[in-house]
């Protein structure tokens, strides 16, 4: 908005120039949403105890010791996130930029659906929350109309066609298959997001971090000479999803005030599915779906962390694991949940490097 609204004025006001970069404007999503996060936190916070009384419910079959030290905690504030976010991206985006809106859309969407679940679990006492099927099936129908919309705006050949790491040029085109492969990025990046987000801080610095990434691959691929120079495709346009994902960083930087261990409150559902959506949104926007899988390594990890445990148990009836996601596992053998915690964030800034080097080694 401030773009839109100062930079038409900069014959007459020359420092309005500076919003002609999205460098200055990304810095001043940071800067705006870690604002919003603090000054909004302890409000939201307060907010949601007295909405939800016993805070969310705790799995059962989960770590013994959550259901000590986690009871009571309220959920849903992915809403703190999520305020933040859009509030800095509105204020500091090029708001006549369609990718802006479709990853928004698909963001806030997955964050409605996630605030459904949430609100469901609290209000009926019970973790379960919304229908599985239903929550898949909305989030695969806004999936593939973000993946259409998406396509609408891509240039030829890059529309249909799937990038490779590692190789100049080359394209694997999939035709309309490319909706089915788009969707389901979005849609399991959210989930995968949504599993990683078990233990206190564990989903949100490895969702800045990735964010951080794609901030930079988002401005590299939007820029003409830079992915030239990097022979990365280059996507008109997309380089305004740096001010998008420098917002996302400091809505998580200011959560994570309010989420580090003792949590104060939990994302919930609202927060790590509209989150995770958000980063398969952009990776398809940007053509680097696959490198979302590298710089996201960890969430790969919890995930088929679960489909092994399952399958395993389903086949032969014994678990791989002592318990699935993979954060629980080391629970159970006696880890403590900082030491979990923080091991999984270095984890997640190394895959992040090995995802960085794909721009440049080709």
């Amino acid at each position: 908005m401030l773009y839109n609204l100062l930079y038409p004025l900069v014959d007459q006001v020359a420092v309005f120039n500076l919003f002609r970069y999205l460098t200055f404007r990304t810095g001043g999503a940071v800067l705006t949403s870690l604002i919003i996060s603090f000054v909004a936190g302890p409000f939201v916070i307060r907010l949601l105890r007295q909405k939800q009384g016993r805070g969310q419910p705790i799995r059962d079959d989960g770590p013994e010791s959550h259901l000590l030290t986690k009871k009571g905690t309220p959920t849903m504030g992915g809403f703190l996130i999520l305020l933040a976010l859009t509030l800095s991206t509105l204020l500091w985006a090029d708001l006549t930029n369609a990718y802006v809106w479709i990853v928004l859309m698909v963001t806030l969407g997955y964050g409605l659906i996630g605030f459904a679940d949430d609100f469901l679990k609290v209000s009926k006492r019970n973790s379960k929350g919304l229908p599985g099927r239903l929550k898949m099936a909305l989030q695969i129908l806004l999936a593939v109309i973000a993946s259409l919309l998406t396509l609408r705006l891509m240039p030829d050949p890059l529309s249909h066609a799937l990038a490779v790491p590692f190789f100049k040029n080359l394209l694997i085109q999939m035709g309309w298959g490319y909706v089915v492969f788009a969707s389901f990025v979005m849609v399991g990046a959210s989930n995968a997001v949504n599993l990683t987000d078990g233990l206190d801080g564990l989903a949100t610095v490895p969702v800045m971090i990735a964010a951080g990434v794609f901030a930079l691959i988002s401005y590299l691929v939007g820029h003409a000479i830079f992915a030239n120079y990097l022979q990365i495709h280059h996507v008109p346009g997309s380089g305004e999803l740096a001010v998008f994902c420098g917002a996302m960083v400091g809505a998580g930087l200011g959560f994570l005030w309010f989420n580090a261990p003792p949590a104060m409150v939990f994302m919930g559902d609202t927060g790590s599915l509209a989150l995770g959506g958000a980063l398969g949104a952009m990776s398809v926007v940007t053509k680097h779906e696959i490198v979302l899988a590298i710089v996201g390594g960890l969430f790969v990890l919890e995930t088929v962390s679960v489909i092994v445990q399952v399958a395993s148990f389903k086949l032969t009836g014994k678990r791989v694991f002592r318990m699935a996601p993979l954060h629980h596992h080391f629970e159970k053998k006696g880890w403590a949940e900082p030491t979990v915690v923080i091991r999984f964030w270095i984890i997640a800034g190394i895959l992040a490097l090995v995802g960085l080097s794909t721009l440049k080694l080709r």
